[in-house]
């Protein structure tokens, strides 16, 4: 068995704590429509930093200083320590006890990935790490999971996805792979559930659902 884990929302629940940091530094920025700014970037979630400057700029102009902005939002997030979602040693201890290969496609870049895995004790589970950084293309584009899955030397057909995002379960659906949403803080339309092969409300239900598969094999 193989499964592709994203990581913000999945893992790590991180991602409140993203808007949060986004919105506190609104005033100093003269943000005046800051939540429009930041549905916007939610409606995107899962894509790379670069697509969100694009969408940042969409809103507030090319002139608006994104790099500085997001060096302050990432200062305000390094002072944070991220809980894990529940489950997740659970449901990690259990996949490799049962041989499965794990692996992570993070938007997030790779030096924040290390960071967070590593100060987890996570970093070991993995097979095959994909961070935003080390491709060129974002979700929906299903470049990630591909490169994910080419690491494993799994077949797309054969790979299990773990996301909370829309933009996730779409490159996953794209990629051929079985896409599993579990949802963090937006929840799945018609069209996601359309394309998940199913949601699930944690990552412990996640373990239920693989094992008829790990049973079969």
């Amino acid at each position: 068995m193989n499964v592709i884990f994203d990581m913000d929302g999945v893992i790590f629940d991180s991602e409140r704590a993203y808007v949060a940091a986004y919105k506190a530094l609104a005033p100093k920025y003269g943000l005046d429509d800051v939540d429009a700014v930041h549905r916007a970037c939610m409606d995107s979630i899962g894509v790379t930093r670069v697509k969100t400057r694009e969408i940042f700029f969409s809103y507030v102009g090319h002139e608006f200083d994104y790099d500085r902005y997001r060096e302050e939002v990432q200062v305000l997030l390094n002072q944070q320590e991220f809980e894990l979602k529940p489950g997740v040693f659970e449901l990690f201890d259990w996949l490799k006890e049962n041989g499965a290969s794990i692996a992570l496609a993070s938007s997030t870049r790779q030096v924040n990935v290390s960071r967070m895995l590593d100060h987890a004790g996570l970093t070991a589970y993995f097979n095959a790490i994909v961070c935003g950084d080390m491709v060129s293309r974002s979700k929906p584009d299903p470049e990630i999971f591909l490169t994910a899955a080419s690491r494993l030397d799994a077949a797309p057909s054969g790979c299990f996805v773990i996301e909370d995002s829309y933009n996730g379960i779409r490159a996953a659906h794209a990629a051929g792979m079985r896409p599993i949403m579990v949802p963090d803080i937006l929840q799945p339309d018609d069209e996601i559930r359309g394309l998940a092969e199913v949601v699930l409300p944690s990552l412990f239900e996640v373990k239920d659902y693989l094992s008829q598969f790990i049973d079969n094999e």
